[in-house]
């Protein structure tokens, strides 16, 4: 083969490179790509947010006259307990989380100023015992409100971020990810301890600058004014940004919850491997138009 023959060759190889159109098939289906996010009005019991506060929405909800969202039901029942039972026609359980809320308000309330006249530390510890209780019914009917809710969709986004703000890492486990729930939790355990920390250290030391800012202070404190102030102001932002940390977390686990709720239903297929067939694309009109001239393109597809 000579030199000319070869680079007529090489030429020739070039050209049907330049012609292959090149398909992927691998992990994901071609389904998969072709799914339609669009938002649906909320009577169809769609998981969207078009608006803030839909009042149509949600006396309509109430009414049984139209659907209500998950997000709607919820952030309605925050400010009118036993708004979701009432939505999920659950009137059964109105009196246990209106009883006991109002018994515990009534009594927290009556023990507070039991405690006020008598100075009993029992009254003290039975009124705060009281109001948790009143805290942990309406907390319940929360929670019961987002289980209750029935929806044509088996996974719901919205589900998702009301269980993450109930209980971290509820939402993750929802979504079925449960080696995200140590994380979360750990990073939320571990700022909460450091902001416990930094406030001993800081109530300390604002004890310590009080004593020794004191007119007549004699002195005995291993540490001065200034070096109380010092340490104070030091733990004082410490403590603050333990806070920030913990409510950091707090919100990524609720995002994170959210945003992987819809990657739930993103279909993907565990067949990995690599298929290598003839591709031709003819024009319209050229049923028979197999040269590139035409306008026909053939090569491989992977």
């Amino acid at each position: 083969m000579n030199h000319r023959h070869s680079v007529t060759v090489l030429f020739c190889i070039l050209c049907f490179l330049f012609m292959w159109r090149p398909g992927a098939h691998a992990q994901f289906r071609n389904e998969a790509f072709n799914q339609k996010y669009t938002q649906v009005d909320s009577t169809a019991g769609a998981d969207t947010s078009s608006k803030l506060i839909n009042f149509k929405e949600i006396f309509g909800g109430l009414a049984h006259k139209r659907s209500m969202r998950i997000g709607t039901m919820f952030s309605t029942s925050i400010f009118i307990p036993g708004a979701s039972q009432i939505y999920n026609e659950q009137y059964w359980k109105l009196p246990i989380y209106y009883g006991g809320i109002a018994a515990g308000l009534t009594a927290g309330t009556v023990m507070h100023f039991q405690y006020q006249k008598s100075g009993i530390q029992g009254h003290k510890l039975a009124s705060t015992l009281s109001f948790v209780g009143a805290g942990i019914f309406y907390y319940a009917s929360l929670m019961d409100g987002a289980i209750s809710y029935k929806s044509d969709r088996k996974h719901l986004a919205g589900r998702a971020a009301i269980y993450s703000i109930l209980c971290p890492g509820l939402g993750q486990a929802y979504n079925g990810e449960y080696w995200k729930i140590p994380i979360y939790v750990g990073g939320m355990a571990t700022a909460a301890h450091f902001y416990y920390t930094n406030l001993l250290n800081y109530n300390r030391f604002r004890d310590i600058y009080r004593e020794v800012s004191e007119p007549g202070y004699t002195g005995g404190s291993p540490v001065n004014a200034t070096q109380a102030k010092y340490y104070r102001d030091q733990y004082r932002r410490l403590k603050d940004y333990s806070m920030l940390a913990f409510f950091a977390v707090y919100l990524l686990q609720i995002i994170d919850a959210n945003v992987f709720s819809y990657m739930t239903d993103f279909d993907v297929s565990k067949d990995v491997s690599m298929h290598i067939s003839p591709s031709l694309t003819l024009p319209e009109g050229n049923a028979y138009a197999f040269q590139p001239a035409l306008g026909a393109t053939f090569g491989l597809r992977f």
